[in-house]
């Protein structure tokens, strides 16, 4: 495995072990952003069954992102021979735009790697990827929601915030 490759697994990994440690405080986070969204965007006909499907939906999201970054499956969502399909076919799923995102965080991983890293360096230089970065693709998500803010929008948009603020 490539440094460059170490260090994203290692960029991932911390954040799995934070999403995963604070993931009752994630809860909590959607809860307070869920209700402070919904009031400020006004969105129509959104009584508590719907609120309540809503905020289920940011649940499942925190599960998926938390196993988005999980160590043990990332190099299989992220796999050399595979990567170019898998990330067409995202581009296609997702309603969002990250290969802004992705390729500047792929060029700070290039750009910090220049020789064998111990594992100690490899967790700081992952932590200072998230300083900078957050996490990936958090960005992308809130900007084209706060761009275009739509109800089929939200889940994704309150677990990001959530996710940025817990993480930075």
């Amino acid at each position: 495995m490539k440094n460059s490759e170490l260090l994203l697994n290692a960029y991932y990994e911390a954040l799995y072990e934070r999403l995963e440690s604070n993931k009752n405080q994630l809860v909590a986070k959607v809860d307070q952003l869920l209700r402070q969204e919904i009031s400020k965007q006004s969105f129509q006909g959104l009584n508590e069954e719907k609120y309540a499907a809503y905020r289920d939906a940011c649940l499942a999201f925190i599960d998926e992102r938390i196993e988005s970054c999980n160590p043990v499956g990332f190099q299989y969502t992220f796999d050399r021979i595979r990567s170019a399909e898998l990330y067409d076919l995202e581009l296609q799923l997702n309603w969002y735009d990250s290969r802004t995102e992705f390729e500047a965080l792929l060029d700070a991983v290039r750009s910090r790697v220049t020789v064998q890293a111990t594992d100690e360096r490899l967790r700081e230089m992952a932590e200072e990827l998230i300083k900078q970065f957050g996490a990936f693709p958090d960005r992308s998500i809130i900007i084209a929601y706060e761009t275009e803010p739509a109800l089929d929008k939200l889940p994704d948009y309150i677990v990001s915030l959530a996710i940025e603020e817990m993480v930075r």
